[in-house]
């Protein structure tokens, strides 16, 4: 069976309203898997600029599947050691969560393959 290959990846600005309060990071941070397809992410790398812990969280059909925090200014690259076959029409969302008051622009690199 050919896999392909399906990348979630930019920069994008955001504004903390909390670390329990993670939001969609934008429209294009979302990830339908098509019918007749699974998905197995594969790994996470992302970067901030904000002057406070940071986490991202792999969010599947609104639950938490992984969150990835990165310190201040920091960055992060995240093999996923552990692969989960997602199943078709499972919407995956990147979302972002920030102290109050911390902003900054945050760098997304994510990859996952259809299969």
């Amino acid at each position: 069976m050919l896999s392909t290959p399906k990348f979630l990846h930019g920069v994008f600005p955001f504004s903390g309203k909390g670390l329990d309060k993670p939001r969609l990071i934008d429209d294009s941070m979302a990830f339908t898997v098509p019918s007749g397809h699974l998905a197995q992410p594969l790994y996470f790398r992302g970067g901030h600029t904000g002057s406070n812990l940071v986490t991202v969280t792999l969010v599947r059909d609104g639950a938490t599947m992984r969150i990835f925090p990165m310190a201040a200014q920091g960055a992060v690259n995240i093999p996923l050691r552990v692969v989960e076959d997602v199943d078709p029409d499972t919407r995956l969302e990147l979302h972002v969560a920030a102290p109050k008051g911390c902003s900054g622009e945050v760098v997304i690199d994510f990859g996952l393959v259809l299969i």
